[in-house]
């Protein structure tokens, strides 16, 4: 599969060859929607947290005599059906993540994607970092990629002085190609990669996919 090279300019530089295996396979919406999921559950803090009856601070006495009044019989003021009362089955704090298999989340990877390469949204671009840090600088060379909405970069390394030009930037994440999140991938609406980036990718999940073997 072939791909064009873009220069920082937005001009086109070369052609690359990029492997079938990662980024040429059918979506596999399952396994997405399964990487998508754990991701947000994992994300999720647990800390809700309700008192029933007997965690109420209260008295136990009746709020009125039980006969005589013909009123309906009452217990303590803790009572779910008053008001101030405890909660039934209330949320209490608890973990929500769970662990998804290697094989599983690696296809999830692998089939956003191919699905971006079928949607023409990903482009291959030339390394490039911003010796300023400048949020400016970062922006030129976004706009000459086209890149104007919800935008996931693809980094060959952790590169800080890229994070701090675009943290200003609040529709576009950056990710390493070793740490891919499966939810900031597929809901971006543009993929830009970079071609060691790319290169990386294609080893990275070879030698996965053969120490699994």
């Amino acid at each position: 599969m072939n791909r064009t090279v873009y220069s920082i300019d937005g001009k086109e530089l070369r052609k690359m060859e990029l492997d079938e295996t990662v980024f040429g396979l059918p979506a596999n919406e399952d396994v997405i929607w399964y990487a998508v999921n754990n991701e947000l559950a994992n994300l999720r803090l647990g800390t809700a947290c309700t008192k029933d009856r007997g965690e109420v601070h209260g008295s136990n006495a009746k709020p009125y005599k039980q006969k005589g009044t013909g009123r309906a019989r009452r217990g303590d003021k803790k009572s779910p059906i008053m008001v101030g009362g405890g909660v039934v089955f209330g949320p209490k704090p608890r973990d929500f993540s769970y662990a998804m298999p290697k094989k599983a989340k690696r296809l999830a990877m692998k089939s956003i994607l191919s699905l971006k390469v079928q949607d023409d949204r990903l482009k291959l671009v030339e390394d490039f970092s911003i010796a300023s840090g400048k949020t400016q600088d970062l922006i030129k060379v976004l706009r000459n990629l086209g890149a104007d909405e919800r935008t996931v970069v693809v980094l060959k390394d952790d590169d800080a002085l890229v994070k701090r030009a675009g943290r200003n930037i609040p529709w576009l994440t950056f990710l390493s190609y070793n740490r891919l999140r499966a939810h900031d991938l597929y809901y971006g609406r543009r993929v830009i990669m970079l071609e060691t980036a790319a290169k990386n990718l294609s080893d990275f999940y070879a030698v996965k996919a053969e120490a699994a073997e």
